[in-house]
């Protein structure tokens, strides 16, 4: 026989384990207790239960950058409009995250009850409508077209690496279904073979014909995991790469070859050089927005770039739609004759870097110092979280030890992402160090998911940078105004509010050698630690200071 019969929920979650989901985020609700029952029932499953469904929307987006694939369950109205601010930061940013939500039962809903949780007016698509804008594939489960559209979605979610909706009732978790034995066949995007021969001989040619190209990588590249073969390419070839900031790391940065972050203007004098006055540029699984090119303010000739995306690419104005980065990289890679570096020139952002070594001393910490404190702290094979702002911009010229994972949300931005975002991270993968550096405006957003971290027993390291405020919106506009004040917290004292078994250490840090003292601690603990930083409330790091003048022109300040 090639099917079987089981429940629609159990069917969904068999398909989850298949394509690697072990951890499943959300908040219960009267909707989706039925389907909770069948999770907590399903072996290699585990439900980790959040302060909410944003942080669980972020949680959720953490694990998929770390893991793959995420999933989490909210229920119906109330529970999913809570979601969809870190679900449409997934679609943003492209990352396969599948929203389930609990749902009245087929009957209530067909009858146009006014039930609660809806919007009393009888129509219960609302909330699937507003979904269609943040998801790429949507379904309401039926007896009848539950094995068929679970497996539909799911493919749409793999194959775009971006968040699906599922709208499962109640009743319908429990029906039992035929559904195949087989496992799910996830796609890939496959090229027509013509378009890709062309686009290589038209690649190959502007190569070969220039004496100083260079590549330029961003994300799409992490999305699709496509790393090795981008690392391939760039050993065969002996060309520099840089990356943008919200692919940092897309590359060891430790690698030869490696030149640094391009950030249009506001990029270091030798990367923004190599890029702009490149005569052909690889680009490759690059988005250009305004956070990370200096607002705009990149400077790359059309004529000279060769587009690389997930499923199509572009050279001399022309656009071919049906060939993979992955079928690319690897034909590039056999067929690109190597330079030399002695041709090329290059200056490895690791031999310009030298200097983050620092003595600490007792003089107040400031933005300029604390990240050369941050990099000599840093270990291989780390996770680094930073919140967006302070975090992020101080971050992205920092140069990353081997193997580091480096998570941000320069698209979206959504202030508060990444405390519950480090959850997310750190279960996907117990075994690595999880850093999360985090401002105190952002960290109040979302400050009761730290219980959640805790009531799992990780053990992350969180550096909290109290400069009393936002500072982002400072640099853009209104330095001293009462609306970029918050209130100040004990921000220290609460894990011992939240820990109820002290599994956790808070350390204030005022100087450099109290941050140091502090960091020595924390390599010496097998606990969560808590380091709160004092910081100047009009300090921050030189790349968004300058970025905060572009956004306020930008915006017209």
């Amino acid at each position: 026989m090639n099917s079987t019969t089981c429940t629609v929920g159990d069917y969904l979650l068999l398909r989850l384990k298949e394509m690697g989901v072990k951890h499943i985020f959300g908040v219960p609700g009267d909707f989706n207790l039925g389907f909770l029952d069948q999770i907590e029932a399903m072996d290699q499953l585990e439900w980790i239960g959040n302060c909410n469904e944003l942080n669980a929307a972020y949680a959720a987006d953490g694990y998929a950058r770390i893991n793959g694939i995420a999933a989490l369950v909210t229920t119906f109205g109330v529970g999913e409009l809570s979601a969809i601010n870190g679900i449409a930061g997934s679609y943003a940013e492209q990352l396969p995250v599948i929203k389930i939500t609990g749902s009245p039962a087929t009957s209530v809903a067909n009858s146009g009850a006014y039930v609660h949780h809806t919007l009393g007016d009888g129509d219960f698509e609302h909330f699937s409508r507003i979904f269609k804008e943040v998801t790429v594939a949507q379904t309401t489960l039926t007896e009848e077209n539950a094995a068929d559209e679970i497996d539909r979605v799911l493919k749409e979610c793999w194959l775009y690496k971006r968040p699906v909706y599922i709208n499962l009732p109640s009743d319908i978790s429990y029906k039992e279904i035929k559904a195949p034995k087989s496992p799910i066949q996830l796609p890939e995007f496959k090229s027509e073979i013509n378009q890709l021969n062309t686009f290589l001989n038209h690649t190959l040619k502007k190569i070969n014909q220039a004496k100083f190209p260079v590549i330029l990588a961003d994300y799409e590249v992490n999305r699709y995991h496509l790393n090795e073969k981008l690392g391939n390419l760039v050993n065969k070839s002996g060309f520099p790469i840089a990356s943008l900031s919200m692919g940092k790391g897309v590359i060891d940065e430790t690698h030869p070859q490696f030149i640094g972050v391009y950030t249009g203007s506001l990029s270091d004098p030798y990367v923004k050089s190599r890029i702009e006055e490149a005569d052909c540029i690889l680009s490759i699984g690059v988005k250009l927005t305004d956070s990370i090119t200096g607002g705009f303010s990149h400077h790359l000739d059309e004529s000279k770039l060769i587009e690389i995306h997930s499923s199509y690419a572009k050279i001399n104005q022309e656009t071919y739609n049906t060939v993979s980065m992955s079928d690319i990289l690897e034909l590039l890679s056999e067929s690109v004759e190597h330079r030399d570096n002695e041709t090329q020139n290059i200056k490895p952002f690791y031999k310009r870097k030298e200097d983050i070594n620092l003595v600490p001393t007792t003089q107040a910490l400031s933005q300029e110092r604390f990240w050369k404190q941050i990099n000599c702290f840093l270990n291989q094979e780390d996770v680094l979280i930073v919140e967006q702002g302070t975090s992020f911009f101080g971050a992205s010229n920092m140069l990353l030890p081997e193997k580091t994972t480096f998570v941000g949300q320069p698209l979206w931005g959504s202030i508060g992402y990444t405390l519950p975002s480090l959850l997310g991270t750190q279960i996907a993968n117990p075994n690595r160090r999880n850093v999360l550096i985090i401002g105190d405006g952002s960290f109040q957003l979302t400050a009761q998911e730290l219980s959640t971290i805790l009531k799992n027993k990780l053990k992350p390291i969180i550096i909290l940078i109290n400069n009393d405020g936002y500072s982002v919106e400072r640099a853009i506009h209104g330095p001293n105004e009462e609306y970029n004040d918050i209130n100040m917290w004990k921000y220290s004292q609460l894990p011992k509010v939240l820990d109820m078994e002290e599994n956790s250490i808070s350390i204030v840090a005022t100087n450099e050698k109290e941050l140091d003292d502090a960091f020595n601690l924390a390599n010496s603990q097998d606990k969560l630690i808590f380091i709160e930083v004092i910081m100047d409330r009009l300090d921050v790091p030189e790349l968004l200071g300058a970025l905060g003048k572009i956004f306020a022109k930008q915006n017209a300040y």
